[in-house]
């Protein structure tokens, strides 16, 4: 006997009858400080993967917390009614660090609502992800009409350093036709998005040697040269008199299909007044499409106490952000090749890489992305979600999709422009976390009967 689908009138409805619940929910999930990170208390991320299992057990889904040398993750699974495909829903559960406490306008721990956003850590990214499976599922309630896998994972803010290992692990308890991945951000509020690209990325060291040890500025200065100001001189050969890359070899490209206006960016990122913006090209494909390089850190003497001695060494940790269809293996061999070249007045260079991602490209075309179109819109009332590239790297989609060549994979998320993930007073748009819920739950039953996508929806604008 064949389920009927819910109308998207029906989960309209259900939605809203849960997401008094699944708010609460979510409040709870905040409170634990699950933080996968070395040097944190490792038990709150098992209190946040036992939290995680008893919500998806609650749905009605035959549960495991599972893990392959790391830290704890949860695998939910409900086979397909006959014929239905199978749908692979991904969030994770640990959340990034606070840093300094004094930043934050409330306890980091302890969601509170302000101006019809809830901040506290996770409350975006991702524990609001996790929640809109939960919600999508909760709707459906015993009518589910696809196969589902709840997949949550408890390290990704920490690299994700087991999940390769999991995936081999539980390769075909999470097969699926359609991946659902929670973790982007839409455009702005009023405007949903479906995430078809991320920058790769590649970290590295470099350190410059000019001296076996230390020795007397005004003695030596002059004809000898020292480490830190060689070091500086050779960042300076990473970027052109315009701020683009000038690293030889580099993939680069143009043609975002939007554009980000100035005061937008110069807000969200929180721009000096009088700083102009680097590189060349419209500000997405600088962001999305084009390679960046950023030097994130100098080991050289502090400037309270240092001598007056020429510094025989200094280190810098570079990160490229590698653009869609370059090979971090190739990033890193051209940023290698450049340092030495480079280098200045003969000092000696040495790289050394400490850790790379995939950049990834989704071929955002077929039925399921229809579907997923579909729902959207309808989710915000006739506003087409945009198809948007990411900057930052999610180094596992790669994995994804090299492993599950053959499903669709859909990058979602909660965030919005003013989110704040990874930094002080983290926040999601409750508005726009009712759109996602409602949005995954249409979404299931598109892809479940794709004609559901012409029965309630409204017409897309």
């Amino acid at each position: 006997m064949t389920t009927a689908i819910p109308t998207a009138a029906d989960l309209r409805s259900a939605i809203a009858r849960e997401l008094p619940g699944v708010r609460a929910d979510l409040e709870r999930l905040i409170r634990i400080p699950g933080i996968a990170f070395d040097g944190f208390d490792h038990s709150q991320v098992e209190r946040s993967a036992a939290a995680v299992a008893e919500l998806a057990r609650g749905c009605g889904l035959d549960v495991q917390v599972v893990r392959a040398g790391g830290q704890p993750a949860v695998l939910g699974r409900r086979p397909a009614p006959p014929g239905a495909p199978t749908v692979l829903l991904y969030a994770h559960h640990d959340v990034q660090p606070v840093g300094d406490p004094a930043l934050w306008s409330s306890d980091p721990f302890e969601p509170v609502e302000r101006d019809g956003r809830l901040y506290g850590r996770g409350a975006a990214d991702d524990k609001a992800g996790v929640m809109a499976h939960v919600a999508a599922l909760r709707a459906f309630g015993d009518a589910l009409p696809v196969g589902v896998v709840l997949f949550v994972e408890g390290e990704e803010e920490y690299g994700s350093e087991s999940l390769s290992r999991l995936l081999d692990a539980h390769r075909d308890e999470l097969a699926a036709d359609v991946i659902v991945i929670a973790d982007s951000a839409n455009w702005e509020i009023g405007v949903p998005a479906l995430t078809t690209s991320l920058r790769g990325l590649v970290n590295c060291f470099v350190e410059v040697r000019t001296l076996d040890q230390a020795v007397h500025s005004g003695m030596f200065g002059g004809p000898v040269p020292d480490a830190l100001t060689a070091l500086c001189r050779l960042l300076a050969t990473l970027h052109d008199e315009a701020g683009d890359v000038a690293v030889p070899g580099l993939v680069g490209r143009t043609g975002a299909a939007v554009d980000l206006p100035e005061q937008r960016l110069r807000a969200e990122a929180g721009m000096v007044e009088g700083v102009r913006f680097t590189g060349t090209a419209a500000l997405t494909d600088r962001l999305w499409t084009k390679p960046a390089l950023a030097v994130l850190g100098i080991d050289a003497p502090a400037t309270d106490g240092a001598p007056n001695a020429l510094v025989p060494a200094a280190r810098a940790k570079l990160s490229l952000r590698l653009a869609p269809g370059d090979e971090p293996s190739a990033g890193y061999a051209a940023l290698t090749e450049h340092l030495r070249a480079k280098a200045p007045w003969g000092a000696r260079v040495e790289v050394s890489l400490e850790s790379t991602g995939d950049a990834c490209v989704i071929d955002a075309t077929g039925p399921y992305f229809d579907a997923a179109r579909a729902a959207f819109a309808a989710a915000w009332d006739g506003v087409a979600p945009v198809d948007v590239g990411v900057g930052g790297s999610i180094p596992f989609i790669a994995t994804f999709q090299e492993m599950f060549p053959d499903a669709a994979i859909l990058v979602t998320g909660v965030e919005d422009p003013h989110t704040a993930a990874h930094g002080p007073n983290e926040s999601l748009h409750l508005g726009e976390f009712a759109r996602v819920c409602l949005a995954e739950a249409l979404l299931l039953a598109a892809v479940a009967d794709p004609a559901i996508q012409l029965r309630g929806l409204p017409a897309v604008r």
